[in-house]
C-alpha cells in the first residue's frame, strides 16, 4: 500500500481556502493508494475563536472533490449534521464518503472539544486496496481499547491524524506520542501512520512531526515540524508474515475483556 501524509498548516475558519489547499495536493499524489490529511484539515482547530465556523456537512461537493483524483482520501473535517457539529475524518473513495467521528473528546486547559463537537459512538474498519483500516482521530489513539479493537477487528493499519501541539508540562509531547505510537505498533502488530498539523494557531504551536511506525517498531518515514508531504510505502506481505510468525493477535479473550470491562459499569 502506498501512502502519502499531508502536513499542512491549515488558516482558521477558512474553509474554502483550506479546501482549495487539499485539493492541489491530492492533485499531486495521483497514483498514491491512500492520502492522509490532519485532524480538522478543513477548518482549524480552535473553533471557539470563531464567531460561527463555516457549516460543512459529509456530503459536500467540496469535500467529495477530493475522491475524484484517484486515491482514497482521510481528511479531518468539523462535520455539520442537521443537529449537531462532530470533529470527524471523512473518508472519501470516488464519489463515495465515509464518516469516522471522534469518541473521545479532551475538554481540559486549552482543549474545549466538548464544547463545540458531539463525541462519536461508532469505531470502524474499512477497506482500502485489500487493506483494513482504521482511524483514530488524536485523543482516541490514548484510549488504549481503541487500538486493540481495531487490530482485532482487522485493521493492519491505523491511521491517526492529530492536532497535537508543544507542552512545556510534563514529558514532552512529541516524546510521549513516540512511546504511545510506537507501543501500539509493536504490540498491535500494525503500521501506525501520524499525520499531525504544522504552524501557529490562537498562541499554540503544533509539532508536526508527522511519520510511519512499522509494525516492529522502527520508523519508517517522518517529517519535520514544517508543512510538507512524505510518501511512504507499507509492505503488507511482512507484515502477515511476521503475524504468522509471532500470533500475538490470536490471544485475543473477547470474552474475558468484555467481562472484566463490565465489571467497571459507568466508571
Amino acid at each position: 500500500m502506498s501512502i502519502r501524509l499531508l502536513q499542512t498548516d491549515p488558516t482558521l475558519g477558512d474553509v474554502e481556502g483550506n479546501l482549495r489547499h487539499l485539493d492541489e495536493l491530492v492533485a499531486q499524489a495521483r497514483g498514491r493508494d491512500l492520502v492522509v490529511a490532519t485532524e480538522l484539515a478543513t477548518h482549524g482547530y480552535h473553533l471557539g475563536d470563531l464567531d460561527e465556523p463555516e457549516q460543512l456537512g459529509a456530503d459536500d461537493p467540496r469535500l467529495l472533490a477530493l475522491g475524484r483524483h484517484g486515491p482514497t482520501v482521510v481528511a479531518g473535517f468539523a462535520e455539520s449534521t442537521r443537529l449537531h457539529r462532530y470533529n470527524s475524518a471523512a473518508i472519501i473513495s470516488g464519489d463515495q464518503v465515509r464518516v469516522q467521528r471522534k469518541l473521545f473528546l479532551p475538554n481540559y486547559r486549552a482543549w474545549e472539544e466538548r464544547k463545540h463537537f458531539r463525541p462519536g459512538s461508532e469505531l470502524e474498519c474499512m477497506d482500502v486496496v485489500g487493506t483494513r483500516v482504521a482511524t483514530l482521530i488524536c485523543n482516541d489513539a490514548w484510549q488504549p481499547p481503541l487500538p486493540w479493537v481495531a487490530a482485532h477487528d482487522g485493521a493492519e493499519v491505523l491511521l491517526v491524524p492529530a492536532n497535537s501541539v508543544v507542552s512545556e508540562i510534563g514529558t514532552p509531547t512529541s516524546h510521549a506520542w513516540e512511546l504511545l505510537l510506537q507501543h501500539a505498533a509493536v504490540t498491535l502488530q500494525t503500521y501506525v501512520v501520524f499525520v499531525n498539523r504544522s504552524g501557529v494557531e490562537s498562541g499554540q504551536r503544533f509539532w508536526g512531526g508527522s511519520r510511519v511506525y512499522g509494525p516492529t517498531g522502527d520508523v519508517i518515514g517522518e517529517l519535520g515540524e514544517e508543512p510538507g508531504v512524505l510518501d511512504v510505502d507499507l509492505d503488507l506481505t511482512e507484515l502477515r508474515r511476521l503475524r504468522r510468525a509471532w500470533p500475538l493477535l490470536q490471544e485475543t479473550r473477547a470474552d474475558l475483556m468484555a467481562r472484566l470491562v463490565s465489571r467497571l459499569g459507568d466508571a
